[in-house]
């Protein structure tokens, strides 16, 4: 089993900001498109953000795109989430998944790996 990790996620305020990373125990990703969903209490699972391997192909969901980045970094085979304006509703646990192929889309069943996720709370 191919372990996936989240880090960053945490207790802000509403304005504020936070980064979220996301690596694995092995280079998995190494090849594989990797995004970003979100699971709030009570709520179906929502995307959040996808990039492709090569950097490219990338999607946000609509209540985050122009505040949230999502980017990868080669040389350590890390994919950040850069969170900002983060609202109250955006409170959920953050997971990242690994992609089935090169490029992910928006959809839960196009990735194969996920992590257990980290814990964000955007308070009023």
């Amino acid at each position: 089993q191919v372990q996936v990790l989240e880090s960053g996620g945490g207790l802000v305020q509403a304005g504020d900001s936070l980064k979220l990373s996301c690596t694995t125990a092995k280079r998995t990703h190494s090849g594989n498109g990797v995004g970003w969903f979100r699971e709030a209490p009570g709520k179906e699972r929502e995307f959040v953000a996808t990039i492709g391997w090569s950097g490219g192909n990338i999607l946000y969901g609509d209540s985050v795109k122009d505040r949230f980045t999502i980017a990868r970094i080669r040389a350590n085979d890390t994919v950040l989430l850069q969170m900002t304006g983060l609202k109250p509703e955006a409170t959920a646990v953050y997971r990242c998944a690994i992609g089935l192929r090169a490029i992910a889309g928006r959809q839960s069943d196009e990735y194969r790996y996920w992590g257990r996720g980290t814990q964000v709370t955007v308070s009023s």
